[in-house]
């Protein structure tokens, strides 16, 4: 095996290796004990010290810090219950962050009173932590919506559990409306909710400083858990930004212009892309990290003998931050590599390529393209293609029929495998627009030139709600007509999702079920229609593949995908004035 397969084995063969199966027991172990020193924390915060212990306090300590010692403790254990699943992921961050908590629940269950147990049982996960540091390599997840809302509702169960723990143990040390009162679970539940939306405690007295330092702490602890919850909630519109920065961007251009060999180039300079660039500086890898899944958006784009290595430290840097490696739109002659470095793979669909050298409108097969043709012309529609760099006047233009057709189609703008409608990306296009008898714009499409191949692919496509019949066909015929005459030698319609996926015997489980989404669910997605549609052109079929790491990822690969190409848009409604 080469260095370079040692290397990724690490990261791909998830459980193959005994000591990757250990680490696994040991990250298991020590994330339960994390939770359970949070649940500990809770627990302890609410109970009453021993009165010899207290006693032996008092002599060092005034009240004010052994108070104190509570709250920290039960704060402390609501962030460590948060940080025990991120052990679980690696992050490095969560460990720092889970030792220092440690020593903070070691010393305020001393402060406190005096319970060297609960110390005890920090202390040992705190030296469990210390010789398993090397295990924390992963970097923290970009800061997301989802983190947020986790932990405001964590942040809201874990106060009411402060709370109903404490009147359930602390059974006969209040009074409500002056009589003495035993809380059950029920009650304790309904005052700690009373405590939150009543201004009168629902009529809750204490009997001693304990009892009242408790209630009182209700609101601290509620307020400190409150406000990090809300600090987590807001962190991805105060650190949103574009994935990569100018300079990224322009190292990654210089490479893709020497070394693009499609559209999907031309693509990977969109502005929602993330760059990794190989050891040797010579490649890159375009993606966007959603989740668990960072997603490349086709191979990587660099000299061929730089590919297996790119692959390998891309895979590295995958797992560093906790991420998957994978790669969308892989073109069939990558797949020996992928799976020389035990990849799976599964087909997505299939692009259309029309062969401009072979490519006419004679025959029996081409009669709707003439007919489209012919009837457009003599009501006097015309089509002219605009060449880069496309004027702001015109790009106006075409906003209106964008919008319109986004309105008809009930959607938004997609994102990832396909542009979207930015000026700034449409100037560097191609476009092809059909006009009217009046010289209005009713229909259009950009057009992508592939890196150093002559080929032309579409993009954008794009008209008005009502439209002569054929104007589609109208507008792509001549389009490739016009190429053909520029001496293209091909004309891709992009690709066709799902299309000629699992219809073989031979086929995978995984592409047996999206052949079923393929046919079953087409009146959501039109999948057929527009396959249907691109064979008019008779294209030869192109096989794309979605190459990832192993069958449990797909879940989590299946979620990026959909936040990929729909941008994470949650988040353009907080932003002001939208």
């Amino acid at each position: 095996m080469s260095d370079s397969k040692k290397r990724i084995a690490p990261v791909l063969s998830y459980g193959s290796s005994t000591l990757r199966r250990r680490t696994q027991i040991a990250l298991w172990i020590v994330a339960i004990l994390t939770g359970l020193v949070g649940l500990v924390n809770l627990l302890s915060a609410v109970t009453p010290s021993l009165p010899e212990r207290r006693e032996i306090l008092m002599l060092f300590f005034p009240s004010t810090v052994r108070v104190g010692g509570r709250i920290s403790a039960a704060s402390s254990g609501f962030v460590l219950l948060m940080l025990a699943t991120h052990l679980l992921r690696r992050k490095h961050t969560a460990w720092v962050l889970t030792v220092a908590l440690l020593v903070l629940s070691i010393a305020s269950h001393l402060l406190k009173g005096l319970d060297y147990e609960e110390s005890v049982l920090a202390g040992i996960l705190l030296i469990q932590l210390i010789l398993m540091r090397r295990v924390f390599t992963a970097r923290s997840d970009r800061p997301s919506i989802a983190q947020g809302v986790r932990a405001l509702i964590g942040a809201l169960s874990f106060t009411l559990a402060y709370g109903t723990a404490g009147f359930y143990i602390l059974d006969g040390y209040f009074k409500v409306n002056g009589e003495p009162v035993n809380f059950s679970l029920r009650a304790s539940i309904l005052q700690t909710l009373a405590m939150f939306f009543t201004s009168d405690n629902a009529g809750l007295e204490s009997t001693n400083r304990y009892s009242e330092f408790f209630a009182n702490s209700i609101y601290a602890v509620g307020s400190i858990t409150l406000v990090f919850a809300l600090f987590m909630l807001m962190r991805p519109v105060l650190l949103r930004g574009d994935p990569a920065n100018a300079a990224e961007r322009y190292r990654a251009r210089k490479i893709i212009d020497q070394h693009g060999r499609s559209s999907l180039a031309r693509l990977a300079l969109l502005k929602d892309k993330a760059y990794y660039f190989s050891p040797s500086g010579k490649s890159v890898v375009a993606y966007v990290a959603k989740g668990r899944a960072a997603i490349a958006l086709g191979d990587p784009i660099g000299p061929p003998e730089d590919r297996q290595e790119t692959v390998v430290a891309f895979g590295l840097f995958c797992d560093r931050n906790d991420w998957f490696p994978v790669f969308y739109e892989a073109a069939p002659d990558q797949l020996p590599l992928y799976d020389a470095l035990g990849f799976r793979r599964v087909q997505i669909g299939e692009e259309a390529v029309v062969d401009l050298k072979l490519f006419n409108l004679k025959g029996k097969a081409n009669q709707n393209l003439r007919t489209a043709i012919n009837r457009l012309t003599k009501t006097g529609h015309s089509l002219k293609v605009f060449e880069p760099p496309i004027s702001e006047e015109l790009i106006q233009r075409l906003k209106p029929v964008s919008d319109e057709w986004l309105q008809v189609k009930n959607g938004a703008e997609k994102r990832f495998s396909i542009g979207w409608f930015d000026p700034a990306y449409l100037r560097e296009c191609y476009i092809a627009i059909v006009y009217d008898p009046h010289g209005g714009i009713v229909a259009f499409s950009n057009l992508l030139t592939g890196y150093n191949r002559k080929e032309v692919t579409v993009d954008l496509m794009r008209h008005r709600k009502d439209v002569e019949k054929g104007t589609m066909e109208f507008l792509f015929a001549s389009v490739i007509l016009h190429f053909q005459q520029l001496g293209y030698d091909g004309f891709n319609f992009s690709l066709s999702p799902l299309a000629g996926v699992g219809s073989t015997p031979d086929a995978r489980r995984v592409e047996k079920g999206l052949h079923y989404f393929f046919e079953h669910l087409n009146q959501f997605y039109n999948f057929k229609g527009l396959h249907q549609f691109k064979e008019k052109f008779q294209p030869r079929w192109e096989p794309r593949y979605l190459v990832y790491p192993s069958l449990t990822t797909l879940p989590d690969i299946a979620v990026g995908l959909v936040r990929a190409d729909a941008g994470d848009r949650l988040l353009d409604y907080l932003k002001p004035g939208t």
